[in-house]
Order: structure tokens, then sequence, then C-alpha cells
């Protein structure tokens, strides 16, 4: 029987699984809606999906260098605890290895791991922890030289902030120092040319009108402006901000002391952007006891 999309997409709103777990429930009863959702519950697909609504906001960043790429790659989970899991940790390494060999996340969710999908790995794992897990992100850097590191880390390769550099010239000493130094300094962009035009634009206009407050003249201001983005540019660029380790020079000035060029690198810190809703636990009590 010829399964349609419209009875994949009806048993993915029905369950929550994931489209080629909703495709194979329907192939394998024959199109049977009930059977269908039946199938899911008895693989734990279908108790993974209940709780694919929790915010997953903790988990692990896993870095993989393989010779000149270097991938990073953030898996999710509800609590701080699963990311301590020696399992959880097992499935977010065997992610890692295999995103070195693809060019986005949308890629490897449907890479070949062990035989099956990445997301339907993931998917087996929620059944089996109990807990929502995400694949979120992942991003891969390229150079002669590629270096990792972890902060904060849980065993040897994955933890909270994962950092990779990509360099030409230089050595792994200088790398590392580098990348602590991003991990520490959160760098919006490698260079004032690889910033957002618009987050540029915004806050010249920020500064602008706090300058306007002063109420000196347009053209003391324009002077005023011309400044203050010089020093916000420094401060928000990888080559413009102050090395860590020696704050005299500027990490442009580092590398080239060091015979080095950094030409990209990738920071990832788990949960990073994810807004998580902060239950007031006395009001919930409260509410409760009030019927």
């Amino acid at each position: 029987m010829a399964i349609t999309a419209a009875q994949v997409k009806e048993l993915r709103d029905t369950t929550g699984a994931g489209m080629m777990d909703a495709k194979k429930a329907l192939t394998e009863t024959d199109g049977d809606m009930e059977a269908a959702v039946d199938w899911l519950r008895t693989k734990g697909l279908a108790k993974a999906a209940k709780k694919s609504g929790r915010t997953a906001a903790e988990g692990l960043v896993a870095v993989n260098v393989d010779g000149a790429s270097g991938v990073a790659v953030e898996v999710n989970s509800e609590t701080d605890f699963v990311g301590k899991n020696a399992d959880f940790q097992e499935m977010v390494a065997g992610i890692a290895s295999v995103a070195i060999t693809v060019d986005s996340v949308e890629a490897l969710a449907e890479a070949d791991m062990g035989g099956k999908s990445v997301s339907t790995v993931i998917t087996d794992k929620i059944a089996v922890i109990g807990e929502n897990m995400t694949l979120r992100r992942m991003a891969k850097v390229e150079g002669e030289t590629v270096v990792s590191y972890i902060h904060n880390s849980v065993v040897p390769g994955m933890g909270k902030i994962g950092v990779l550099v990509a360099m030409n010239g230089g050595d792994e000493a200088f790398g590392k120092q580098i990348a602590m130094h991003i991990a520490a300094a959160n760098p919006a962009a490698l260079s004032e040319a690889e910033l957002d035009p618009a987050v540029v634009e915004k806050e010249k206009a920020v500064q602008m009108d706090i300058a306007r407050e002063s109420g000196k003249p347009e053209a003391v201001i324009e002077k005023m402006i011309v400044g203050r983005m010089k020093k916000w540019l420094a401060e928000n660029t990888l080559l413009g901000q102050a090395f860590v380790v020696n704050p005299d020079l500027t990490v442009e000035a580092a590398a080239k002391e060091a015979g080095a060029t950094i030409t990209g690198f990738v920071r990832l810190e788990v949960g990073e952007g994810i807004e998580v809703e902060k239950e007031d636990f006395a009001a919930e009590v409260a509410k409760t006891a009030q019927g």
C-alpha cells in the first residue's frame, strides 16, 4: 500500500514522531493509523515524542578535528545530569564523528550512524533515558592547522563550550592559546569585515543617541562616534581584541609575532540563546491549593 505524505503528517501531528519513524510505522501497519500509533508506542518512539515539547537547554558540545577540517556539534538535553550520562556522551561523540563528513545540521540529522539516521539514534536515546534531546547546531572550519579546545570539559572532546581555530602558519600551542582566548572573550566575528552590517549600524545608532544626550553639536558628535565605534569594533572582533595572554598586544599582533594568520573560528556554548521558562514553584503550589 502506498503511504501518502498526508498520512505521514497526520501521524506525526498525533504522536510527534520523526518523519522517517512515522513513515515506517505506516508501512509496517499497511496504513492503519491506530495500529501505526501502537507500533510507535511499542518502539518507545511515541513516548519519546511526548517529551519533545520540553525545553532542552543543557547537554554537551563536542569537537572533532580531522586533518585540515574541524567540526563542533551541540546536542541538548533537559538536565545537566544527562550530560554526565555515559550513554549520552557516547552518542554525542558518535554524532561528532559523523559530522565531519557533512556540511549542515540538516544533513547531519539524516546521516547514517551505525545503520540508522542520526535523528533516529537520538529518538531512540530519548526513549531509553527519558528526557527530550535535540541536535541543535554544528559548525565547521578548515585551515592549514585546526586546533580545538573544550572549556569545562566533562570528558575529552566534550564540555560546555567548544572552540575551533583555523590558522595558516603558527603552531598548535599558539592555536590553543587563541582558542582559550575565544572561549573567554567570546568575539562576535573574526574581523570587522565579517560582522553583520545590520549589527554594526544598530550599535552606531545607539551610540549616536547616547552622544546626542550630551547636547554637543552634530559635528562634535560625529567625531565622538568615530572613536566609540573604533573601540566597539576592537572589543567585538577577535583580531582587534586585547590578547588575554598578553593584553599589550591585539590578537592580530600576537598572531603576527607567532607567524600565524587566523582564518576562522567557531565557538559553541551549550544552551546559548535558548530561553528557558523558569517556574515559580511557590506560585504553582498556591494555585493548586486554591483549586
